[in-house]
């Protein structure tokens, strides 16, 4: 009997290649499972087999890298039906994607950049997620992404920005609290305005990870435990939207598989202290 669809209000962690033969041997007590979409693109062989299996213990979610939703360019339509049967094959407790663009003249860029705040990209993106909600009969989680960069023709903030998506296509949203923090600190602006602006019935899922401070900036890397004031943040996010499916992200130097769940641990107290606090 596979388990439930559905993601529990509970902490999760992110699916990488190093864990999946003692997730499958373990089964370790941890609530649900993320992994990337693209890398399950595939009709046979040993990736897919280990991930049907694990779908039997554990709800999973697909999160996607590469549908480009802020492109100019036209939705790639067999990513698009790659991603349709790999959701009808995993049955996943949500699908998910980032508010950036990485497609140009179709050629795909290996990063997920970020894009201009203003009425034009607004009406393209929701374009585009009301094309995949309708493509897969589904609603879609959308997630903020960290940015580097901002741009002189910004009609609104951030904030403004992700939360009209969320108002205008029905979408949800994947709340990266992590992302948050990274840009409040590199683009000066106070996060708990951020929180203030989304609507707590559009949130879905939220996304805790690490970052680099050793330069200049903050960079969102995912290679890292996270940091004390993302906590601070988190326990902020979750008093003000109510306990959310949570992920721990990880995806470069990936630790022992007890140093991920170690940090969903973390995450579940939170979830727990606040779901007690508020009953």
């Amino acid at each position: 009997m596979p388990a439930s669809t559905a993601l529990p209000v509970s902490a999760g962690i992110g699916l990488r290649s190093p864990h999946v033969g003692r997730v499958r041997a373990e089964r370790p007590l941890v609530g649900w499972l993320e992994v990337h979409s693209e890398n399950y693109f595939v009709d046979g062989g040993p990736a897919i087999a280990a991930l049907e299996a694990i779908r039997r213990d554990y709800p999973i979610s697909l999160h996607g890298v590469g549908l480009s939703l802020g492109s100019a360019d036209a939705l790639d339509a067999r990513h698009l039906g790659r991603l349709k049967h790999l959701v009808s094959r995993i049955d996943p407790g949500a699908v998910s994607e980032h508010l950036c663009w990485s497609h140009v003249d179709g050629r795909h860029l290996n990063d997920l950049l970020p894009l201009p705040f203003t009425e034009e990209a607004l009406a393209l993106v929701c374009d585009r997620v009301d094309a995949v909600q309708s493509a897969l009969g589904r609603t879609l989680l959308v997630e903020n992404v960290s940015a580097y960069v901002r741009f002189d023709d910004d009609a609104m903030s951030e904030w403004e920005f992700v939360a009209a998506v969320a108002r205008r296509t029905g979408c949800k949203l994947l709340f990266d609290v992590n992302n948050i923090y990274v840009n409040a600190v590199n683009h000066g602006f106070d996060a708990s305005a951020y929180l203030t602006a989304i609507p707590a019935d559009a949130v879905a899922e939220i996304h805790l990870a690490g970052f680099d401070s050793s330069g200049d900036c903050l960079i969102d890397t995912h290679g890292a435990r996270v940091a004390p004031p993302v906590w601070e943040l988190y326990r902020a996010t979750v008093a003000c939207f109510g306990p959310k499916p949570t992920l721990i992200e990880w995806d470069t130097d990936i630790p022992p598989l007890e140093i991920l769940l170690d940090e969903a641990a973390q995450a579940q107290i939170i979830l727990e202290t606040c779901d007690a606090i508020a009953a």
